[in-house]
């Protein structure tokens, strides 16, 4: 295993038992699609209890940090400058339709950096991790952004919106979970992403694993919290799309 920060390691753990909540009720979700109630407000408990364990697990031995999550908004505790940012099921719609495309986003922020992230997909079992200037990872394997050059034969991941602006035409992916889009160019599966008025526990993870990969993304800070427009990419394609998307 690679040297991480005990941090990271933390956010791990904390992953780790948090996924078994999740494995656990994406197993019911089947009896729930044929029910009469569906399964929306089952998902939302799911993902409560998620962030609970995950704050809980996270506050054991690092009891100042703050928070910034998908459902409880912002915690502050003592240490007003690190958080930690949390998005407990990143891709719930999928959840919800027992599509297995979904992941928990774990970062940590201090003083408006990300200096760790990690996107874990409890069913495919792939956990994608990065420290400041140390690397990222998928499963205890190095991993680097694509090396494409040309634009065409690219493979960009997006949102509706995204497909919909599709001008001029980019090959588009649309898989409904952002945090696994990010990790998926962090290792080479995606070329690039980009993503209007997205919130920052969908992205701050995927930031850092691109980056530590070799990649780029865009300056996210000035942006609101709960309104980021995102562009990510590697170094080659990088420029290109941000030309290519001037008017999005």
């Amino acid at each position: 295993m690679n040297t991480i920060s005990p941090e990271l390691n933390l956010m791990i753990k904390a992953c780790e038992k948090a996924s078994k909540i999740i494995i656990r009720d994406f197993g019911e979700i089947e009896n729930l699609q044929v029910s009469k109630k569906g399964p929306k407000d089952f998902v939302t408990k799911t993902d409560k209890r998620v962030e609970k364990v995950l704050i809980e697990e996270l506050s054991k031995s690092k009891k100042n940090y703050s928070f910034i999550t998908e459902e409880s908004g912002i915690i502050y505790k003592k240490t007003k400058n690190i958080f930690w940012v949390i998005d407990p099921i990143d891709g719930t719609t999928n959840f919800l339709h027992g599509i297995p495309h979904f992941a928990i986003s774990v970062a940590l922020q201090k003083d408006g950096e990300i200096i760790s992230g990690l996107i874990f997909d409890p069913i495919k079992n792939e956990i994608f991790y990065a420290d400041k200037n140390n690397g990222s990872y998928l499963n205890n394997s190095r991993i680097r952004v694509s090396s494409k050059i040309s634009i065409d034969e690219s493979l960009f991941a997006t949102n509706n919106e995204g497909i919909k602006f599709n001008h001029p035409k980019l090959n588009l992916r649309n898989t409904g979970c952002a945090a696994l889009d990010l990790a998926y160019v962090g290792c080479g599966r995606f070329d690039g992403y980009f993503h209007n008025k997205i919130n920052l526990w969908d992205v701050a993870a995927g930031k850092i694993i691109i980056e530590e990969a070799g990649g780029k993304v865009n300056n996210i800070n000035k942006f609101n919290i709960n309104k980021i427009d995102i562009r990510a990419g590697n170094t080659n394609i990088f420029e290109k799309l941000i030309k290519k998307l001037d008017k999005f």
